[in-house]
């Protein structure tokens, strides 16, 4: 279910930032109303993406991340627009101060439950104004921060002015200033205690002289340097006990007016954030779980790149690209990631791939869909540039699936539906990822259906990756064009995972084998005797 974001916040705080809402700025994910869906595509978990989405949402679970990366954006400006966010986090001064303010609100989201779960209700108060001291502190100084820097993307240009001109509103200026005097107000107080057994009794404070300084000054003469610091260092803990509570409520009542005004302070900034601001605290995170997740892909030496996204062209083109989903785990193993790339040009829409099993035949049809998603979304994607892909409106995959008993389809006739489906759906701007269905049939059947299947995806002009173990069908049409898994040169009967643009040779794996045991016909007959 696609669901807007939408602002939630009480009618009287956002006509208090009305000033402040004059700005352009919308959403750092875009100029119009961002899409959030809950409920991931359908193609995910084939592509592995689900994995990889997982990954960099994990960190940052209480922004609910993961409905931005289900939405594929349909424009190119759009992708364009968040692109430029990307390249100017990247540097490292522009996220320093982005992640610098996102850390500040969330200590500050932290503290906030105390301002509503404490027992006392002075406490209680307190925990706020200490919130929105915190909040603001946290605005000031991304102001501070952003103004001298080269920003060049659109989002971040228009956030910097939307922050300059709040900060400058009148009803921030008023927020800070009440809170302020307040601290002022509060830290003025002094009080005595006298405890006298079980008794305890607090009363104002009566000129009475401070013996620190005296017993400081009186054992000043003994001091000798730095020595060892035998102090025990007791725990700060959060809340106060029944007694701390109740020496707080007779500071109260002996201070009625300080502690009316905090009370009157809670109640007119009960709900204090700015919702855009709150919004953009949420939706940034977008940007630094990405570039944080792909970052220790960089370190490893693992090139990443903008690529360009357009549906005027059906010309696509990638080199040096790999599988996010089986990279993450060979990252954290410390194994090798073998790159691979691809291109359609021309009348070229399909990509038919074959070779010898455990090949990286599906594991190349998974990466396709993926730098599709992933370019869709804005994303540097896993290649290196320039790269070139297709602005697509939906993207469907199709992989083969373990029978379910409880489906009480076969595994041919479950095949065909969901082909079936995908047909229905499709158009000429989609995408279609395919990975070695019909091989539950007889040959001759899985060549009628392969070749009906792509003729009606040729007939819509989809682009679309066919991984097959049947070699006919990379020369039904000019259209196709054929990729196979090649082997190990230094070793004919190993993989080496990379694919190569070349006719399709359903003998080359057999050969291998046979050429590593000497019993191909060549080697055959020299060993028999003349």
């Amino acid at each position: 279910m696609e669901t807007p974001l939408a602002d939630t916040h009480p009618k009287s705080v956002q006509a208090n930032q009305s000033q402040a809402r004059e700005i352009a700025f919308q959403s750092i994910l875009g100029e119009g109303p961002s899409i959030h869906i809950a409920q991931q595509p359908e193609c995910f978990h084939d592509l592995g993406l689900d994995q990889v989405v997982q990954a960099v949402v994990a960190p940052w679970k209480e922004y609910d991340l993961a409905g931005f990366f289900h939405a594929n954006l349909m424009s190119e400006d759009a992708i364009v627009f968040r692109q430029e966010v990307m390249r100017d986090l990247e540097q490292p001064d522009i996220m320093a101060a982005v992640r610098g303010f996102t850390e500040r609100l969330r200590v500050m989201r932290q503290q906030l439950p105390l301002a509503t779960k404490a027992y006392d209700q002075h406490e209680r108060n307190r925990w706020h104004l200490n919130a929105v001291q915190r909040y603001g502190e946290a605005i000031v100084e991304l102001d501070r921060a952003l103004a001298p820097l080269a920003l060049n993307s659109r989002g971040l240009q228009r956030w910097r002015e939307f922050v300059r001109a709040y900060v400058e509103s009148a009803p921030f200026k008023r927020l800070m200033e009440q809170a302020a005097q307040l601290v002022r107000d509060l830290a003025s107080i002094t009080y005595a205690v006298t405890i006298y057994g079980p008794n305890v009794s607090v009363r104002n404070c009566a000129d009475e002289p401070d013996y620190t300084v005296e017993i400081e000054r009186t054992f000043a003469k003994f001091r000798r340097g730095a020595v060892k610091d035998y102090r025990i260092q007791l725990p700060v803990k959060e809340g106060l006990n029944h007694i701390e509570a109740q020496v707080l409520d007779c500071v109260a009542q002996l201070n009625p007016q300080v502690f009316g005004a905090l009370s009157a302070f809670r109640a007119e900034h009960d709900v204090f954030m700015e919702p855009l601001v709150e919004r953009f605290d949420r939706e940034i995170h977008f940007y630094i779980g990405w570039l944080d997740f792909i970052s220790p892909f960089r370190k490893a030496g693992m090139a990443f790149c903008h690529p360009s996204v357009s549906n005027a062209t059906k010309d696509i083109q990638v080199y040096g690209a790999f599988d996010l989903a089986l990279g993450l785990r060979l990252l954290n193993q410390e194994k090798a990631i073998v790159c691979n790339g691809f291109e359609l040009h021309g009348a070229e829409r399909m990509i038919v791939v074959t070779g010898p099993n455990q090949g990286g035949k599906t594991t190349f049809a998974r990466m396709f869909g993926q730098l599709h998603w992933l370019a869709s979304l804005g994303c540097p994607v896993p290649a290196t540039g320039p790269a070139r892909f297709f602005l697509f409106d939906r993207l469907f995959s199709h992989f083969e699936r373990e029978e379910d008993i409880r489906n009480l389809r076969g595994k041919l006739h479950d095949d065909l539906v969901r082909m079936h489906r995908i047909l229905e759906q499709a158009t000429q701007n989609s995408v279609v990822v395919i990975n070695e269905i019909f091989s539950s049939t007889t040959l001759q059947d899985a060549l009628f259906l392969g070749r009906e299947m792509l003729e009606r995806l040729s007939r819509l002009d989809a682009i679309a990756v066919c991984v097959t173990f049947l070699d006919e069908l990379t020369r039904f049409s000019p259209k196709v064009v054929s990729m196979v898994a090649a082997l190990d040169p230094t070793d004919p009967a190993a993989r080496s995972f990379k694919l190569e643009r070349r006719a399709a040779d359903g003998l080359a794996h057999a050969l291998a084998i046979a050429e590593k045991y000497h019993v191909t016909g060549t080697w055959l007959k020299e060993r028999i005797a003349p």
